[in-house]
């Protein structure tokens, strides 16, 4: 049993309130969800409105299988954000 984690975070320039920063957060994680088998929550900053800090956390049987989702799942939440207006500003494998 292989695991996989990583700690994201990202810059939200045109967020103004907590209000904001939720919707960014949920389409992330909602998206991300659907496509991919993982866990994904909002671990940190969670009072700061232009941060956001998602972990997420997958499990393979096997090393190369985890190592080759986690790298589609990175790019597609870079991606996302991207489109979200948010700007991945760290991306820690732990």
């Amino acid at each position: 049993m292989h695991i996989f984690s990583a700690k994201l975070t990202y810059y939200i320039p045109h967020s103004t309130s907590l209000k904001e920063k939720r919707q960014v957060r949920k389409s992330l994680i909602d998206k991300t969800k659907q496509k991919f088998n993982v866990s994904i929550a909002e671990v940190a900053t969670q009072e700061m409105h232009q941060t956001l800090t998602l972990g997420l956390s997958i499990v393979s049987g096997e090393f190369s299988h985890g190592r080759e989702s986690m790298e589609k799942i990175l790019r597609f939440v870079e991606s996302q954000g991207e489109m979200l207006g948010a700007e991945m500003i760290a991306a820690e494998e732990l």
